[in-house]
């Protein structure tokens, strides 16, 4: 399989990339990050740009820093850069325990952050995780430069918030406030693959009461979904099996048409989502304590 023609384009610089982007129709330019996702597109032909432009020369997308309350990474920092960073082990592991599950190693090496919240896969960790831990999504245009919360960005499948024209160049991820306990779970045919559905919770204890519960399921729908309905029947109540058992069904519950194919019915989907929310909702609280 080859990809249709297209004309290509490397610059240096963010500044340089949005203005080849201005000298072009926005709708008819695809941004190559990582590539994992992008490439077979291309050549199967179901992407078809008139121009390529590639961001793998502008090294100034590529970092991790640390601030007052959390961590900008750039849109181009790959997966196994994060795998590997000190900081992001011990300060975000929830972040990084995802991070893990993504693919295999050659596709960490080469895949990005950016290229993982644009793609907006709805089996995709990256876009639970943002909707967990409220990260922000800055992107950068012809217009200026504007930071998007993640309950808004991710639109459906394979569609974000980004304008045509507009660069994806950083996250934002806050700290998780102290005492709060995480879990990501999913379940995929093979290690490596796109989970069929994964969940990811965070929460807090007090005084054996759970506090901030936050639940987001992908895999399941157009997109990652976090369920408010589920987190009000776990806010206030003992950290206990009978209250799991409840957000979980909730969750099920709380699914209107769940994705369907080869892989999997949707009621399976259904019924792996409440499984895998409720395990998480253990692991989480038994963090928390």
């Amino acid at each position: 399989m080859k990809p249709a023609p297209f004309e290509y384009a490397a610059p240096d610089t963010i500044d340089e990339a949005i203005h080849v982007i201005s000298q072009n129709d926005p709708d008819e330019v695809k941004i190559l990050a990582g590539g994992q996702s992008l490439m077979p597109l291309l050549n199967m032909r179901l992407a078809r740009p008139q121009l390529l432009l590639d961001l793998s020369r502008v090294r100034e997308l590529a970092y991790i820093r640390e601030l007052d309350a959390g961590v900008a990474i750039g849109a181009m920092t790959t997966k196994r850069d994060l795998e590997e960073s000190p900081l992001i082990r011990e300060r975000h592991p929830l972040f990084h325990a995802a991070t893990r599950l993504i693919g295999h190693p050659q596709i960490r090496n080469r895949g990005t952050v950016g290229g993982s919240f644009a793609q907006a896969d709805p089996a995709a960790e990256y876009p639970a995780v943002a909707l967990a831990l409220d990260i922000e999504i800055v992107a950068q245009g012809a217009g200026g430069t504007r930071r998007i919360a993640a309950d808004d960005f991710f639109i459906t499948y394979l569609t974000t918030a980004l304008e045509p024209g507009e660069i994806l160049t950083e996250i934002r991820v806050p700290e998780l406030p102290a005492g709060t306990g995480w879990s990501f779970q999913e379940l995929a045919r093979r290690h490596g693959d796109f989970a069929l559905v994964g969940a990811t919770v965070t929460l807090r204890l007090e005084a054996g009461r759970c506090s901030d519960p936050r639940i987001v399921v992908f895999g399941v729908v157009d997109r990652a979904t976090r369920f408010a309905e589920a987190e009000a029947l776990v806010a206030g109540q003992p950290a206990e099996p009978a209250t799991f058992e409840r957000a979980a069904a909730q969750v099920a519950e709380s699914i209107e048409d769940p994705l369907s194919d080869v892989h999997g019915s949707g009621e399976y989907r259904r019924d792996l989502a409440r499984v895998l929310t409720q395990r998480a909702l253990v692991e989480a609280a038994g963090r928390a304590n």
